[in-house]
């Protein structure tokens, strides 16, 4: 297999072409990007570099990827974007380059959809099978866990955690950690629910989501501190992997907190 370029894309000469790579009307692939097999680009799509994007990822018309950050320190620096398999980045949607002080690298997992107008600022972490519905805008640093779903125009702000298999709600303004495996929604968002159906969907067991549901009772439905319920649920339910990382990441966040 081989590369299909259409004769009004510019790609630039050092960029590094997987087998069966297409690349679409008006493209333009810059200096220090490669494409993985089988990724294709539609139209119209800007990639910049560094940048490295793995297999069968696809791009559609006016997405910008490997942009310079939108951080007033940042001089130029060869920082870059990776982008594993299995990707799609739809119309308007823009993912930044890191910055120095933030790592260097915006990374970003396999089998996502980043729907219309999506951003995804300098430092991002995501993992995989992520949904992120049209307007969704991650500030820089964000982390987002692996099967997280947002609804639409949700704003997550610059360092905030969200965690696996959660759901923000539309219009959700998110300015703290957001735990695994919940519904948080609001401005400012908060934790409402356990995001069952995200769990279903997931083939989370059910002897798990009955662990997960006791551990949200008791985190979130009671009057205790939160620092003693936390440990009340690792004694009780922390033999479950599920409820494990959910105390895992509430504690992380916490210690954040506290700096």
């Amino acid at each position: 297999m081989v590369e299909t370029i259409h004769p009004t894309a510019v790609v630039a000469d050092n960029a590094v072409l997987g087998d069966g790579v297409e690349i679409g009307p008006y493209c333009v692939v810059g200096d220090g990007v490669s494409l993985g097999a089988g990724s294709r680009l539609l139209a119209h799509c800007v990639v910049t570099g560094p940048a490295e994007i793995g297999a069968h990822n696809v791009v559609h018309p006016f997405a910008v990827i490997g942009a310079p950050p939108q951080e007033r320190g940042y001089a130029g620096e060869p920082t870059r974007v990776v982008i594993g398999d299995d990707n799609v980045v739809r119309e308007h949607a823009t993912i930044h380059r890191g910055t120095v002080k933030g790592g260097g690298v915006t990374r970003i997992g396999s089998g996502n959809l980043l729907m219309v107008g999506v951003h995804v600022a300098h430092d991002v972490v995501m993992g995989d099978k992520v949904t992120l519905t049209n307007g969704t805008l991650l500030g820089g640093h964000v982390q987002v866990g692996s099967w997280v779903v947002t609804a639409g125009h949700v704003a997550v702000a610059p360092f905030a955690h969200v965690g696996e298999s959660a759901f923000l709600a539309g219009g959700a303004m998110v300015e703290r950690d957001v735990p695994p495996f919940m519904i948080a929604a609001g401005d400012r968002a908060r934790v409402r629910a356990i995001n069952r159906v995200g769990l279903v969907r997931r083939g989370v067991p059910e002897l798990s989501r009955q662990a997960i549901k006791q551990a949200f009772k008791m985190l979130f439905l009671s009057h205790e501190p939160r620092a003693l319920a936390i440990e009340e649920v690792s004694t009780a339910l922390g033999s479950d992997p599920f409820v494990a990382r959910l105390v895992d990441f509430i504690r992380a966040s916490l210690a954040r907190e506290s700096r």
